[in-house]
């Protein structure tokens, strides 16, 4: 591989620093470190995929959050950007905030499932505000007859570069590579930068303050770990694990965030199974302790059919901007309070509440409409079949075309109130059957008389959170 050529120009700019990139001997421009802004929110960036692949698209798609936990998915969860080069898909989007604070985009080269491929190329954007992105490129990381994937960036302040660290396979093992940059368009030779003796992969970075941390999987026994170094130079991690192995089976691609306003850190892993689209979340309250414990899917919601995401913090002005630009859902999920992995759902014109991820997926999707029998209500249309609505039909809930009648009016309007089981969800009251709401018994949606003097298991059957 040829070393990479840097230009006078860039050697020269104005008020850039300078180091000598290790190994290379070559002189790099130091990123200009502009303030940290504060943040008050975060974005995920991830790729869809779906049981029977109905949901299946290798573009970047983005949703935003207040708390890192409930997300809005933007674009009506569709792409923002798709590549247009190499495999024509992505998988393993990666946002990292510069040391300029516009954004780096990089991404797997690769559409679908045949992890048989070889690609020594990733894709890349750059991005001023997620809102737009542009230089896309491929850039190759290496010449080994093997995958480039799920890379990630970091910026090693010693080095004065971004470290772009990613998974492949050299020999009979799978490890960790990186490459240095400034640019995000040359990069360094490749080097081997994380290797325990066993196959690993989906490396994610923290680097903080006194010490740094890489989070993989473990393909010794399909754990997730973290590793620690006080230092960001290649091998540094390789004897530094201290975590035990967080879930045991089909788990991988490891996220870690820290909550922008206190000292607590989430931890999020992507089924193992292809198409599968399914998140879990591991809580800490110190990243520097072996102490991860799960978070109920009650504390959480994922954006709809999200593979391998990303997570990155951003300001409160980038949340806003970024809904604008590109907004919210027209339509809603609604989550079980007692059943928190379930959602509504019609199949075969009945409602249902079921266990999450199902195809086809729009059949849990909902458009709130004013309620056809009193605006102050809702109606619940279905997204992929227009014009039918849910309705109560001897008590039990189906979904059924509007035949424009007052029966139908109030048999399909429904009047949404502080949750019966916990005031911060919501319960929805029959619009012409006045004390009876909409609750599930043995998973099947039906309209009971509920009331302060019900069970608290009826109450937390009728009981749902109004999400994405």
């Amino acid at each position: 591989m040829r070393t990479p050529m840097v230009s006078r120009r860039t050697l020269l700019s104005a008020g850039a620093s300078a180091t000598m990139a290790a190994g290379t001997g070559l002189l790099f421009r130091a990123a200009p470190a502009l303030a940290a802004p504060a943040y008050g929110g975060y974005v995920m960036g991830y790729f869809t995929e779906s049981p029977n692949s109905v949901a299946n698209n290798y573009g970047l798609h983005l949703a935003i959050s207040t708390d890192g936990l409930n997300w809005t998915p933007l674009n009506q969860n569709n792409p923002v950007v798709t590549p247009t080069a190499g495999t024509g898909g992505l998988r393993d989007p990666f946002i990292m905030r510069k040391q300029d604070n516009t954004f780096v985009v990089v991404a797997t080269d690769l559409r679908g499932t045949d992890f048989t491929q070889q690609n020594q190329y990733i894709h890349i954007w750059d991005s001023p505000d997620l809102r737009s992105f542009t230089g896309y490129r491929r850039v190759r990381m290496h010449t080994m007859p093997t995958h480039t994937w799920a890379p990630e960036a970091f910026w090693d302040a010693s080095r004065s570069q971004y470290g772009i660290l990613y998974s492949a396979r050299s020999g009979n093992r799978d490890a960790f590579y990186v490459n240095y940059t400034t640019d995000f368009r040359t990069v360094s030779a490749h080097q081997l930068y994380f290797d325990p003796g066993f196959d690993v992969l989906d490396a994610t970075m923290h680097v903080g303050s006194g010490a740094n941390y890489l989070y993989y999987k473990s393909f010794a026994d399909g754990r997730l770990y973290g590793a620690r170094s006080s230092s960001l130079a290649p091998r540094s991690f390789d004897r530094g694990t201290y975590t035990s192995g967080v879930v045991n089976g089909g788990i991988e691609a490891p996220i870690v965030v820290k909550a922008n306003d206190r000292n607590e850190w989430f931890l999020w892993g992507d089924s193992f199974s292809p198409n599968n689209g399914e998140l879990y979340v591991w809580r800490s309250g110190d990243i520097n302790s072996n102490g991860w414990s799960p978070l109920g899917k009650e504390r959480y919601t994922q954006p709809l059919n999200a593979k391998h995401p990303t997570i990155a913090p951003i300001t409160a002005a980038e949340h806003a901007a970024m809904l604008s630009r590109w907004g919210a859902p027209s339509w809603n999920r609604f989550k079980s309070y007692n059943f928190p992995d379930h959602l509504i759902r019609h199949a075969s014109n009945a409602a249902r509440i079921d266990p999450y991820p199902f195809d086809p997926y729009a059949d849990a999707q909902w458009r709130l409409r004013p309620g056809l029998a009193n605006s102050s209500g809702v109606s619940f249309e279905s997204v992929n079949y227009p014009g039918q609505y849910l309705r109560h039909s001897n008590y039990v809930l189906v979904l059924a075309a509007n035949d424009g009648s007052s029966g139908f009016a109030g048999d399909a309007t429904f009047h949404r109130t502080a949750g019966l089981a916990d005031g911060g969800w919501a319960s929805f009251r029959s619009h012409n059957f006045t004390s009876y709401y909409i609750r599930h018994a043995n998973y099947v949606l039906r309209i009971d008389p509920l009331g302060a003097s019900s069970s608290a298991a009826d109450r937390a059957d009728a009981t749902f959170q109004v999400g994405y």
